[in-house]
């Protein structure tokens, strides 16, 4: 596997106007720049992802994932990237904009299979607008059928590329450039119409989500002698809830919820409570493979609202700890969860401090 993906994510998106970088904003539940690396990563294709950034990039666990300082210019920030990989030996490199999050995996796999017979290849589209152009003080038309919108990623042999952009003294708006500067062939293939360019904020709204709703309900009894598992978070209290694993009601709620948004059964069908491996499981690493699937299949999490269902112990005591917990297992913001305390009065098991419940409204956005 001898291809590089390279992010240029060092760009200043004046025309968003924006207090945060464009690529840095938070894009359908994660930064914009974060869907391009996820593709190339879930794509399989790349050795090694680099992304070229002028803001410190952090939490970025993947081992195949470097990050370094761009430029001024866009293609300043590609040479710096080509040439610290120049001596790593790969055949191929593709270059892509951080404000393009919507190209296909299918569209990678085209380029790099266009990319054996060619030293560089291009997806493109045409338009079905009539285009004119002001010459002086007169307008002339300009026959569409020779207009060529080019999109990225863009994929060259690296050697090719490398010697053009070392050379190169002009300022150029995309690798292609170059080929077309020095009257070298490009193979252009037909390019994806939602692999559009995001620039101002408006664009931000040109995909349509679809929304899923799912309902989670769980309840255990409490019993003496057992840690206490409220939203990840280890609770002081007299008695712990019973069950096969920590008896965590919330996160059992928020996944049976997760599920049902997927159409995904429900959380016994995942962790049967007689398989001995799941015996005193936490549920955080419960969790962990629900959301793995969420990610994969490409939902993300709009809303939570819970209803812990307790006389003891209080939920606004814990609320604030239990929502940053649910923040960091989730990875959404704070402000995506809302949970509420609610009693019984006295009846039942629950309101002779016997159980706990909770029930939990789930939002799940989904985009192809």
């Amino acid at each position: 596997m001898s291809n590089c993906f390279i992010l240029l994510a060092a760009g200043k998106g004046k025309r968003f106007k924006s207090n945060n970088l464009k690529q840095f904003t938070n894009y359908l539940n994660k930064p914009l720049f974060m869907h391009s690396v996820d593709k190339a990563i879930k794509s399989k294709l790349f050795k090694s992802i680099i992304i070229v950034s002028n803001k410190p990039i952090k939490n970025i666990k993947n081992k195949s994932i470097k990050i370094i300082k761009g430029g001024k210019e866009r293609y300043q920030s590609s040479l710096k990237a080509l040439k610290f990989i120049k001596n790593k030996n790969y055949k191929n490199v593709f270059i892509h904009d951080a404000a393009r999050p919507h190209f296909s995996i299918k569209l990678l796999k085209k380029l790099k299979e266009n990319l054996k017979y060619n030293e560089a290849v291009v997806p493109f589209l045409k338009t079905n607008n009539s285009i004119k152009y002001r010459e002086g003080n007169k307008l002339k038309n300009i026959e569409r059928e020779n207009l060529l919108f080019t999109q990225t990623p863009q994929c060259f042999n690296f050697k090719s590329l490398y010697i053009l952009s070392k050379n190169n003294k002009d300022l150029v708006t995309d690798e292609a450039s170059l080929f077309l500067n020095n009257n070298k062939k490009i193979n252009f293939i037909k390019g994806e119409e939602n692999n559009f360019k995001i620039t101002t904020r408006s664009d931000l709204h040109k995909i349509k989500t679809k929304s899923f709703y799912g309902i989670g309900f769980d309840i255990h009894r409490l019993i003496k002698n057992k840690k206490l598992y409220l939203g990840g978070i280890k609770i002081p209290f007299h008695s712990g809830l019973q069950g096969h694993s920590d008896g965590d009601v919330i996160l059992h709620a928020i996944i049976d919820g997760l599920l049902g948004c997927m159409r995904k059964k429900d959380i016994g069908t995942i962790f049967p409570s007689n398989r001995n491996k799941f015996k005193n499981i936490r549920s955080s690493k419960m969790l962990r493979p629900i959301l793995k699937t969420l990610k994969e299949e490409g939902y993300f999490i709009n809303n939570l609202d819970i209803n812990l269902i307790c006389e003891k112990p209080k939920v606004s005591k814990y609320r604030k700890k239990i929502l940053s917990s649910l923040s960091n297992l989730l990875d959404i913001k704070m402000d995506q969860i809302n949970i509420k305390g609610k009693t019984v009065e006295k009846l039942g098991l629950i309101g002779k401090e016997k159980a706990i419940a909770c029930e939990v409204i789930v939002s799940l956005n989904f985009y192809d």
